[in-house]
């Protein structure tokens, strides 16, 4: 097993709190601390099997995994609830307190009278009375109905921020979500949330990895006390929108080399460095376990120069939600300047 073990909680490099052997840092304005290394659950694989998943967060528990991330589109909610009551049986955690739950509202359940239900709905299939994180998956709606992927471009509707915000916040003051936030917000879509805000989004998830680094992003959520959260660290290759750019960076992989570390361990450290959190998504059991060695070590100046200067490309541009029927005709219209 890759990853050692932290004795008696100690303090990370900057100051963070080290419980369940991963650091941790306060989001929001509840106290409430967020592991800075989770576990992805989304699975787009038509073939993808229940079993295979549940033994995988199962075993992400047992490693040592204390945040996992899902999203009603996941269809991972039932099987994170399932490994939730083994875990417990098992003794791999104490109580269900142990863990950081993140799920996401789906963009045909976004609106104001359809986010309670839906939230409801993702407590029933977590079996948990409670999320940690509850997120608006992205800054769109569409009309009431099923879960599909692809969409279909004619079902796509302006999100209605304040609306839709103000049914968030009603979930967080129901004890329902102990913080909510956002997914896929640029700095513009932000301001506009902001404008009428009475809670602030406690966390932004977005793709992140050394070559989509978001530094204009992470620089206004910094400025507005809004945690960032990384997906895609790796480029998400095998997804939908995934690519093998990250991990066939020849300056990584030069890194990677000198360090006698893998490239997927540099990007995860890289991410972890810049004071995010961040969500790795294997589900080969030593990959999740390499994932997890990254703190007893860091990255020289002379490394993070270098990956500093890698050209930047964008790898999600979410084409899936833009045509002349969508609310955003275009990347510029959904990512703003983020493109």
């Amino acid at each position: 097993m890759y990853y050692k073990f932290m004795k008696e909680e100690p303090t990370g490099a900057r100051g963070e709190k080290m419980g369940s052997n991963i650091p941790e840092l306060t989001v929001g304005s509840s106290g409430k601390m967020i592991p800075l290394v989770g576990f992805g659950t989304a699975e787009y694989s038509l073939g993808g099997s229940r079993g295979t998943m549940k033994e995988s967060i199962l075993h992400a528990m047992k490693v040592g995994y204390r945040h996992f991330d899902s999203a009603a589109i996941y269809q991972s909610e039932q099987v994170i609830g399932e490994a939730i009551d083994d875990a417990l049986r098992l003794g791999f955690i104490k109580s269900r307190d142990e863990l950081f739950i993140t799920s996401k509202l789906w963009c045909s359940n976004a609106h104001p009278h359809l986010v309670l239900p839906a939230l409801r709905q993702t407590l029933k299939n977590l079996k948990s009375e409670y999320v940690d994180l509850y997120l608006i998956h992205w800054p769109l709606s569409m009309k009431p109905g099923e879960f599909e992927l692809p969409v279909k471009k004619g079902d796509l509707l302006p999100l209605d921020f304040k609306s839709v915000w103000e049914a968030m916040e009603e979930c967080q003051n129901l004890g329902l979500a102990k913080l909510i936030g956002v997914s896929n917000f640029s700095c513009k879509k932000l301001e506009t949330l902001l404008a009428t805000a009475k809670i602030p989004p406690a966390v932004n998830q977005v793709e992140m990895n050394p070559l989509w680094q978001q530094k204009k992003l992470r620089e206004f959520c910094e400025k507005k006390g809004i945690h960032i959260t990384a997906y895609s660290p790796l480029g998400a290759k095998g997804t939908p929108w995934g690519t093998n750019w990250v991990m066939d960076s020849q300056e990584l992989k030069d890194i990677a080399i000198a360090k006698g570390k893998t490239t997927a361990q540099i990007c995860i450290r890289w991410v972890y460095e810049q004071g995010v959190s961040v969500l790795v998504k294997s589900f080969n059991k030593q990959r999740m376990e390499e994932n997890l060695d990254i703190f007893e070590w860091s990255l020289s100046p002379e490394e993070c120069e270098k990956i500093s200067q890698i050209p930047q490309r964008k790898g999600c541009h979410a084409d899936l939600f833009i045509s002349d029927e969508s609310p955003f005709k275009s990347r510029f219209e959904l990512w703003d300047e983020e493109v």
